[in-house]
């Protein structure tokens, strides 16, 4: 049994791996900037992986309810398939897809994470999705 309370901050932990989370797009974006040939193919490669975790929240979260959410279920497959074609696309229009998608997965979590009672996530849920949207949006301009 979870000593995590409902709708409390995620512990120093949590916080520390998000943020250690953020070293690959921080990296790979400056690789970009100083114009790295694989910088860019790398970037779209993590991005796409760490959207298709931001998908999987949503199953292990309905997960806990004695009837799943049929709506969670369905989203929570949406941005691997999203994901998924970014990685055959161009890279500067995969980096801002993948910024889109990382906007709309924040807007859809904003809602979804109060109702499963963990809407303390959402400041670190905020900043992480800030600094890798700024990562990959920059990029895709730097194209």
């Amino acid at each position: 049994m979870s000593s995590h309370l409902p709708d409390s901050a995620p512990p120093a932990w949590a916080r520390q791996l998000g943020y250690a989370g953020l070293i690959p797009f921080v990296a790979l974006a400056a690789g970009v900037w100083v114009g790295h040939p694989d910088a860019g193919d790398a970037l779209v490669a993590y991005a796409a992986t760490i959207v298709s975790f931001l998908g999987a929240i949503h199953w292990g979260l309905t997960m806990r309810d004695e009837v799943p959410d049929t709506k969670a279920l369905s989203w929570g497959v949406v941005p691997s398939l999203v994901a998924w074609l970014a990685l055959m696309m161009a890279t500067e229009d995969a980096l801002a897809l993948l910024t889109a998608l990382l906007v709309t997965c924040w807007v859809v979590d904003r809602q979804a994470y109060v109702r499963w009672g963990v809407g303390g996530w959402l400041r670190l849920r905020t900043e992480l999705t800030l600094v890798a949207c700024l990562c990959c949006g920059l990029s895709a301009l730097w194209f």
